[in-house]
């Protein structure tokens, strides 16, 4: 066979003339040859196959100098650039996701700006770490006062202790700072890039540890939740446990790819491989988002050796109870202990009171 006019091969393609008039302007698909004394660019039936590749990253909203680059790795390397795109296009949904959220919150009471804390709420917690049955070190932290709740868990090996100790005294010093609660947010995220400033002061010669952590900052009535790796935030309210945070690792962008099945994901191998942590990859990239907080609520955060192990139906049941934060961290340690305590587990359970 031979060349293809422009109008045939877009034909043949699925693509429109106007589309193949941009890729070659912008060097993605160069015809492979042009008359020269009509101008007609003519196209060779051999690229159908990458001009259809053309319009399906189009199709996910890849940037046309992205789409060049990728169309000339080899296709392993090709696959691996696609899913580093479409992780940080997921992460940046999420990020517009939650803030769309914090502003209809705020609109949605009839007024621009975060209404003043409510110093009739007060809170009541409890944590503890604990280190795994089949551990011989505990790399979790946690920590809980009226203004912060924090969990962390830090790379097993060598610094991993430190850097989850160091992540959550990075933010320990906003307790101290009784700042209105619109400016929640920015304290966090400035906290955050000294918690990760701290943990990459940990490195020695051969060995960077790295940390997850999740905190929640309050001030007033007002919720301010960070959030780097799969250390997790629940939230149960009138009866019903929610899920706050959103897991950075391999196994949930491929779940949310649609690559992988959440059954699977379950008990993947790489299940606990982390696509973001403090302290990895060239700066830090947390999740922030802004809550209100109400009486009644009762907020959790654990680190995967509770959430991994104990089915969320169990984890449920026990906050469900009538009981205070201290027998309820007692209830859920228990229940890691019961499936065998296999990693180490760091929990704090936090609830909110009228006073």
């Amino acid at each position: 066979m031979g060349l293809l006019t422009i109008g045939a091969f877009a034909q043949a393609a699925g693509l429109t003339p106007k589309a193949l008039r941009l890729y070659d302007q912008v060097g993605v698909l160069l015809p492979a040859a042009v008359d020269p004394e009509s101008g007609y660019r003519l196209y060779d039936p051999d690229q159908v196959p990458l001009a259809r590749l053309v319009a399906q990253l189009r199709r996910i909203g890849m940037p046309l100098a992205m789409i060049r680059t990728v169309c000339g790795l080899a296709p392993a390397a090709a696959a691996e650039a696609i899913t580093a795109y479409w992780r940080q296009v997921t992460a940046d949904t999420a990020a517009r996701a939650r803030l769309a959220t914090v502003l209809v919150d705020h609109l949605s009471g009839g007024s621009t700006t975060v209404s003043s804390p409510n110093p009739t709420l007060a809170v009541r917690y409890a944590s503890d770490c604990e280190t795994g049955a089949v551990r011989d070190s505990n790399e979790d932290a946690a920590y809980a006062s009226q203004r912060l709740l924090a969990v962390a868990d830090g790379m097993r090996g060598a610094g991993g202790a430190d850097a989850s100790a160091a992540a959550i005294d990075a933010l320990r010093p906003l307790e101290l700072t009784d700042a209105p609660a619109v400016e929640l947010l920015t304290m966090l995220a400035g906290a955050v890039a000294d918690a990760d400033s701290a943990v990459r002061g940990l490195a020695t010669d051969d060995h960077q540890p790295v940390t997850t952590l999740t905190a929640l900052l309050r001030s007033g009535s007002q919720l301010a939740l960070v959030h780097v790796g799969d250390t997790r935030a629940y939230l149960l309210r009138d009866g019903e446990l929610s899920l706050l945070t959103q897991d950075h690792t391999w196994v949930r962008a491929q779940v949310d790819q649609g690559r992988l099945d959440p059954v699977e994901a379950a008990t993947h191998p790489q299940r606990a491989m982390l696509v973001r942590a403090l302290g990895a990859g060239p700066q830090v990239e947390a999740d922030l988002a802004l809550r209100t907080a109400l009486p009644g609520d009762r907020y959790l955060l654990c680190s995967d050796g509770l959430s991994a192990v104990v089915d969320r139906a169990d984890v449920c049941a026990v906050l469900g109870a009538a009981t205070d934060p201290e027998q309820t961290v007692r209830g859920l340690m228990d229940l890691a202990r019961a499936e065998g305590a296999p990693d180490n587990v760091a929990c704090v359970v936090a609830d909110i009171v009228a006073v």
